[in-house]
């Protein structure tokens, strides 16, 4: 025990947290865009999907409390390791334009920010109701086998349907995409992994996997604003 805690007070040892629930993060955000693309394959496939995972709760419910000790651990880390940085660094560097730090990395801190912000209420919107708490009370009267299931696919189409909503996710998302752009290539500088010959590669596959990772999450709101998925 005294092992792991001199090895988290020490700043490697933080990098090393940030590095592992980042990358376990990475992965959480690639599978639910996976499982929220599935509404273009239509109402039933995707309220499915999200009856299958409401019929695991204790499956369901040990993801979300991990997912939360992963993101606050994640951003606990940060923290630190920012504040540890300006104390080493008392005195701020000159005005100017940097020329080393892309603005990805600069604003890593102030992305993670916003993104935590997102997050809190995404959940308040479609997971717990909060904010439109009649959501929660839509079934899928299409499935004849089940008529009260959760109505997933309408609640998706009537939450985007705002385009404030929608606005404000897609600028989430691209902020999402901005960190991941920086955060999965120092995840494996952080991991040892990285090194000169392959860092081009490693920087190229992070920016390739926000784009993408932009481009499918925004996908939705946009095709529900279109008209090109309907309730």
């Amino acid at each position: 025990m005294n092992i792991l805690v001199r090895a988290y007070r020490s700043s490697l040892g933080k990098k090393y947290i940030m590095a592992i629930t980042g990358l376990a993060l990475f992965l959480f955000v690639i599978a639910h865009m996976a499982g929220n693309l599935q509404i273009f394959a239509g109402r039933d496939a995707i309220n499915s999907y999200a009856h299958f995972l409401k019929s695991k709760p204790g499956l369901l419910w040990s993801a979300r409390i991990g997912l939360l000790i992963l993101v606050i651990a994640h951003i606990v880390t940060a923290i630190q390791l920012v504040a540890e940085n300006r104390e080493a660094r008392p005195v701020a560097y000159e005005k100017g334009r940097p020329t080393a730090a892309s603005f990805a990395s600069r604003t890593m801190f102030i992305s993670g920010l916003v993104i935590f912000a997102f997050v809190i209420y995404h959940l308040m919107h479609f997971t717990f109701g909060v904010t439109n708490p009649e959501f929660l009370t839509l079934k899928d009267s299409t499935n004849t086998a089940d008529p009260l299931r959760h109505d997933v696919y309408g609640m998706m189409v009537q939450g985007f349907s705002n385009p404030w909503v929608s606005a404000f996710y897609i600028i989430s998302m691209g902020l999402l995409c901005l960190h991941l752009s920086h955060g999965v290539s120092s995840m494996f500088q952080s991991l040892g992994i990285r090194n000169k010959s392959n860092l081009r590669a490693i920087h190229r596959a992070a920016r390739i996997a926000a784009v993408i990772i932009f481009v499918g999450n925004c996908s939705i709101p946009i095709a529900i604003l279109a008209g090109a998925v309907r309730a």
